[in-house]
């Protein structure tokens, strides 16, 4: 999905359903037919007060399916004492169904399971990916689903848990729910429980001895709890296992479904008003109606870079297919005297280095829009002009600066025609940058995405035509009847997108000046290092597999003997039962089926003191370096180029920063060994040296420059090793006096507090006393105040425009900076304080690569940009001059910005990566 900063919302549609029925019985809302709709309203009403709360968040609402579940399968008695649904509520389900699909929101329901099931695969599938996740519901059985990045609400009552709010409410952590619904039983829904175990002996049991299955292996400490009929317990739990197992099965909420709409494609929902309109008329409901009515009048709107503003009226299309040189000498003609036109290539691979140009398409006026086809040639295709004659054609008007040109994703587009001698000029825009800029986290900034968010259209999809999987065709197998059309759109769209977009823009001459200064002028930039690639040594890497292999053999032989047998180092259940079956490791975490957890943070806390979950985490991190790099890396480098060419992405981090794929150059580690070994397979080639200039502490230089702290500016200004000069600070030291571990703690907190670090966060990261790290935090702002004045303004700052901005003026908005729940108005705030910096160095950084950029076309030398890793950009350079483009490199970066701290850049030089850093 996007880099959408907003939680995903998941909504449990039958709870909103049965809770909002039984809540408006008592006023027996009715139309002036008689017909109900207590229950339309209230759910509608709930559905719409989500939205005021979140307003940039994905939304799903998920209902149960009709017709029996696996529970029912299981255990035929499930729900079988539930009564059958009212009447009045039945006539209900129809109209909400059709309100919450105009409003914008996908409406599943799976058959065979319920919709807690839905919600707990795409629960856990967020969480595993790092995404926060809110359920709305009032059903408790979901407090099983809570972890660090999902949370409950309950819209009718405006609650909110997180683990904590669990902890509080039952008792017992989110990972013994099912433990205690299972001993407890539900009479709502017929799950039989132990007898004679209600929430207070359940609640006892858990506290005392854990989950299910720890009772039953600890059945004779059951009497020491010392509860009431305690000494009883054990025999009535060993008299009624198969009943508390069957329970715990059935209160178990499933997460692994497979799911057709992956969570990464749930959108922020668009209402369509249209749709609503009759809808809200139908039930009578006249204060919504008068909103639409205000709405379509003009007179709603708000203040987040026009997202409200009303799309453009609907447009006739006419699209048509140039098949013969009169028709292309046409559209040449017209495309040659407009003053800006959209165009679009249809390729056979998402690899721009492989990409073979099937056609393009143009458009130079809304719904007007042509293919030309230039290699299909599937069985039957028709006749198409020569795609060498036609490039020929369209070349001089392709490269010329004075025919402005604009694309979606254009950097595509540009590295395609790169392969045909065509060096595409005057790109005057680029929708995916203009949506970027305007709102980086409003929507995904592909086409289909941008033209339902900007345009309200439904464009045709790729999988549409092509089909899906192993059998989808590539582009030049698609018959023209379905071909044209698409790309004939793509053109067409864009001009529209781009309309709309621009307007938009020009009303903001900051974040226009984002665009056209930094955004714009870097798409070239990293075309041309895209082309280029970097040279990567396969034999080093092969090596380095080869010796990992060997390493992870042996580790697998220490482990099968700290362990007293064989067993297979992947699997979770298998290490569960050696850990803490077999050598009684202490359980520091659960999962949520209540078996101990084997996580990474588990296993880390656990080496400190026990040498096979030590040796465990060992054997992850080299399988996971040798898989994804030494093993990979070799398998991508392009067979004509003998390079690897990795993919830039400017429109995917919500503070603007760049980030890669294919490989992800970004993440190739730098902290162990085994990570810089990686990076000395990335070589200079003959006669040449690799040139890597950093930016030092740019982030903290931002700092001193936004805050106007002056110790912190005096000591950037002085040249003083900051960290040391904060220790000395904090630490009541003198400068010569400051040790290694207090220049580390004090960099811990220098940085750790632009990211919004807590007090409990650097406990842990320096392994001392929360008391102990709230004072050091104390005494660091003391020691600079002006940075504590800082993060309290922008903070009001940010809640009173609800965005931050960089010092160029990009923006990022905080849709949660007016949250009435405290943490996800605190994890704003904390964004609030770091986004500033962090965007503001991604635009250091990409101002740095256009102008090294202008001096490397413009100057004589050999030396190429190879690639950029967050604050570094790495050149290769002829040996003959590598002192001279060092210097440049370093004065060119270090002018980027004109901060009231020196921007401090240091280059290295060597014969790899790793060298050079």
């Amino acid at each position: 999905m996007t880099a959408n900063t907003s939680p995903i919302i998941l909504v449990d549609g039958s709870s909103y359903l049965y809770r909002a029925f039984f809540a408006s019985q008592q006023a027996d809302m009715r139309t002036s037919e008689g017909v109900p709709t207590g229950a339309v309203r209230l759910v509608t009403s709930m559905l719409r007060s989500l939205i005021k709360q979140y307003p940039d968040s994905p939304v799903a609402v998920i209902f149960d399916a009709k017709g029996k579940t696996f529970r029912d399968e299981i255990y035929p008695e499930y729900k079988a004492q539930r009564p059958s649904m009212p009447d009045d509520l039945r006539t209900q389900i129809e109209p909400i169904h059709n309100i919450v699909r105009a409003m914008g929101f996908p409406l599943i329901a799976v058959e065979g399971v319920e919709a807690d099931d839905v919600i707990g695969t795409y629960a856990r599938e967020a969480s595993a990916k790092g995404l926060d996740t809110v359920i709305s519901t009032g059903d408790k059985d979901m407090a099983q689903l809570v972890d660090k990045h999902v949370t409950l609400i309950n819209t009718m009552n405006d609650s909110y848990m997180d683990v904590e709010g669990v902890k509080d409410k039952f008792g017992i952590p989110p990972e013994l729910i099912i433990d205690f619904l299972a001993l407890m039983g539900d009479k709502v829904d017929n799950i039989p429980g132990v007898p004679g175990v209600g929430e207070k002996t359940a609640l006892a049991l858990l506290q005392g001895i854990g989950g299910i299955a720890d009772l039953y292996d600890n059945l004779d400490k059951i009497a020491a709890l010392g509860f009431r009929g305690s000494k009883t317990m054990a025999k009535k739990l060993e008299d009624n296992r198969e009943g508390a197992e069957l329970s715990y099965l059935l209160a178990t909420i499933k997460t692994d479904l497979e799911l057709e709409l992956p969570i990464e494609d749930i959108p922020v929902p668009i209402a369509n008003n249209d749709q609503l309109m009759p809808l809200f008329k139908q039930c009578e409901f006249r204060t919504w109606v008068r909103d639409l009515d205000d709405t379509a009048d003009g007179s709603g709107g708000d203040a987040t870079g026009g997202e409200n503003e009303a799309p453009p009226a609907p447009v006739e299309v006419e699209y048509e297919t140039i098949l013969n040189q009169q028709d292309f000498d046409r559209w040449l003609k017209a495309l040659s005297e407009a003053d800006l036109f959209a165009f679009d290539t249809e390729t056979d691979s998402l690899n721009y280095m492989e990409a073979n140009l099937i056609g393009l398409s143009f458009s130079i006026e809304p719904g007007k829009a042509a293919y030309l086809p230039v290699a299909h040639d599937y069985m039957g295709a028709p006749d198409q002009l020569d795609r060498k004659s036609v490039l020929t054609q369209l070349k001089p008007l392709l490269e010329s600066e004075q025919h402005k040109k604009v694309g979606q994703h254009i950097k595509y587009d540009m590295n395609v025609l790169a392969r045909y001698d065509i060096e595409l000029k005057g790109v005057a825009f680029d929708t995916m940058l203009e949506s970027y800029v305007l709102n980086s986290t409003a929507t995904r900034h592909n086409m289909d995405a941008m033209a339902d968010h900007y345009l309200d259209l439904k464009t045709v999809k790729f999988e549409e035509i092509a089909g899906k999987g192993k059998k989808q065709l590539t582009f030049n197998q698609i018959e023209m009847e379905q071909a044209a059309p698409y790309a004939a759109e793509d053109a067409d769209i864009t001009l529209r997108l781009h309309q709309t977009l621009n307007n938009r823009l020009e009303n903001d001459s900051a974040l226009e000046q984002v665009f056209s200064d930094v955004e714009l002028p870097l798409i070239p930039v990293l075309a041309r290092m895209e082309q280029q690639g970097a040279l990567v040594d396969a034999t080093q890497l092969a090596q380095q597999s080869l010796e990992h292999g060997k390493r992870l053999a042996e580790l697998e032989i220490k482990a099968h003997e700290l362990a007293g047998g064989p067993f297979n180092l992947s699997s979770p259940k298998q290490l569960q039962e050696i850990l803490f079956e077999q050598q009684k490791l202490p359980v520091i975490k659960k999962t949520p089926k209540g078996a101990p957890s084997t996580a990474e943070e588990v296993l880390q806390e656990l080496a400190l003191d026990y040498p096979l979950p030590k040796l465990i985490i060992e054997h992850r991190s080299l399988s996971k370096l040798k898989s994804t790099y030494t093993d990979k890396l070799p398998q991508m480098i392009n067979p004509a180029t003998k390079r690897i060419h990795t993919s830039y992405h400017q429109a995917v981090t919500a503070t603007g920063r760049l980030s890669s794929s294919d490989p992800n150059l970004q993440n190739i580690p730098i902290r162990t060994t085994e990570g810089r070994r990686i990076r000395q397979a990335f070589v200079a080639p003959e006669g040449y040296k690799l040139v890597a200039a950093d930016y030092s502490q740019i982030e903290l230089r931002i700092m001193a420059h936004l805050s106007q702290d002056k110790g912190l500016l005096n000591a950037f200004a002085g040249g003083e090793d900051v960290h040391k000069a904060t220790a000395a600070e904090v630490f009541k030291v003198a400068l010569d006096e400051v040790t290694i571990d207090q220049r580390r703690s004090a960099k811990a907190i220098n940085f750790g507090l632009i990211y919004g670090m807590s007090a409990f966060g650097l406990a842990k990261q320096l392994g001392i006393g929360r008391n102990e790290a709230q004072k050091y935090i104390e005494h660091y702002f003391e020691t600079y105040p002006g940075v504590q004045r800082y993060m309290d303004d922008i903070r009001l700052k940010a809640s009173e425009d609800g965005y931050v901005e960089t010092l160029f003026g990009r923006r990022l908005y905080l849709p949660e900076i007016k949250a009435s729940n405290g943490m996800r108005r605190q994890a704003a705030e904390r964004t609030a304080i770091n986004a500033p910096m962090q965007g503001t160095a991604a635009d250091i950084i990409k101002k740095a690569m256009v102008k090294v950029d202008d001096w490397l076309e413009s100057s004589a030398t050999e030396a190429r940009m190879i690639m950029q890793v967050h604050d570094e950009l790495i050149l290769e350079v002829p040996e003959a001059e590598v002192e001279s483009v060092s210097a440049q490199l370093v004065e060119l970066m270090q002018s980027a910005a004109d901060l009231d701290v020196p921007l401090l850049v240091e280059a290295g030089i060597g014969d790899n990566w790793d060298q050079a850093h």
